[in-house]
């Protein structure tokens, strides 16, 4: 299995930042999660997309569930810390935590997302 960072290597690193995707069982666990990550800048920005339907495997059989999607925009750098904070916050014992490669963006929101969440002057308080 290939790490984050690998994967950007394979595209042609034209970005160091990464969209990352969470499915939680609520609203109110969503907004907690967003609310944790963005304070502890592990994340940019963090948006909740509105009810899913999700249709999975567990147990031995198929399930379905009404989900909400989080969406996190952060550095590969801040890939393992992100992922292993919501996965302290999260209610499943197997979630969905999940991240994308950006491999464009416009320079300036790529900035933002780099500074937002480093600890370099400018970025962490």
């Amino acid at each position: 299995m290939r790490t984050i960072r690998q994967c950007c290597s394979v595209v042609g690193n034209a970005s160091d930042c990464a969209e990352v995707r969470v499915t939680v069982s609520g609203r109110e666990e969503a907004s907690r999660i967003c609310s944790a990550v963005v304070e502890e800048r592990l994340a940019a920005a963090a948006q909740v997309v509105a009810p899913i339907e999700s249709v999975y495997w567990w147990a031995g059989e198929i399930r379905r569930a009404d989900e909400w999607l989080v969406v996190m925009m952060t550095t590969v750098g801040r890939f393992e810390a992100l992922a292993a904070r919501v996965r302290e916050l999260h209610s499943y014992e197997v979630p969905q935590i999940v991240a994308v490669p950006l491999v464009a963006g416009t320079a300036d929101y790529l900035e933002w997302i780099r500074r937002e969440t480093s600890p370099a002057p400018g970025g962490w308080k």
